[in-house]
């Protein structure tokens, strides 16, 4: 990818963070969701927001099926005014279980390491 679309999923990927915290669906707002990454094409016609949760990929999964429906169109069209883009990508809303194998590495490092200070 280049500079550009870099620098532009980048940015996406803080507007999607603030958006999805002023959206008023329940199966959205409460859970603890992450942006991970953004990845756009390089004609920025469409974009992939990978979405973790802290309670696991279940979690991940029903926030991308509310985010993909109605939340949809509201977030392009919001990322379009904010950005002024002249082409906003079509945004698709990917589960990803990151943030709960990060969270299963840190369990087992920790009881490596508390085994190795016995």
């Amino acid at each position: 990818m280049g500079y550009k679309s870099d620098r532009t999923a980048e940015d996406i990927k803080r507007e999607i963070t603030a958006l999805v915290r002023e959206l008023k669906d329940p199966r959205v707002t409460s859970l603890m969701l992450t942006v991970v990454r953004v990845e756009v094409a390089h004609d920025l016609s469409y974009a992939k927001a990978f979405i973790s949760s802290l309670g696991g990929i279940k979690e991940a999964e029903e926030a991308c099926k509310a985010l993909n429906g109605n939340a949809k169109g509201y977030i392009r069209k919001e990322i379009g005014l904010r950005l002024s883009l002249r082409k906003t990508p079509d945004i698709r809303f990917i589960p990803d279980d990151s943030i709960e194998k990060g969270i299963e590495m840190f369990k087992k490092l920790n009881s490596i390491s508390g085994k190795e200070n016995d």
